[in-house]
């Protein structure tokens, strides 16, 4: 015996897993800007300023450093935080990707 399901419209898609999603008749535009906002909250970066580049240029960091060891819970949470993040903020990724390769050395000026 088959069974028979009534489909429903359940409208356009607006939100979904963090992002915002935004249907126009041309187009569809993806963003995470509550969820960036989040992210910065958590980092205690809330009232920090925005800036061009998502990295300082040139940064030079290392996994031997002799600065002093920080928490390594928060700075992994953040981190994967800002990795969610690149699917609409792709301009991120190469700084973010950057900062994971410390993940396990973890220091201060990382």
């Amino acid at each position: 015996m088959a069974a028979h399901f009534k489909m429903s419209d359940l409208d356009a898609l607006s939100y979904y897993l963090g992002i915002k999603v935004r249907q126009e008749k041309q187009s569809v535009s993806l963003g995470q800007h509550a969820y960036a906002k989040k992210l910065l909250e958590r980092g205690v970066m809330a009232e920090c300023k925005p800036c061009a580049t998502p990295m300082e240029e040139r940064l030079k960091l290392s996994k031997h450093r002799t600065t002093a060891k920080v928490d390594t819970t928060r700075y992994r949470i953040i981190v994967s935080g800002l990795r969610y993040l690149t699917h609409t903020r792709p301009n991120i990724a190469f700084a973010v990707g950057y900062v994971s390769r410390f993940m396990e050395y973890l220091r201060e000026d990382h």
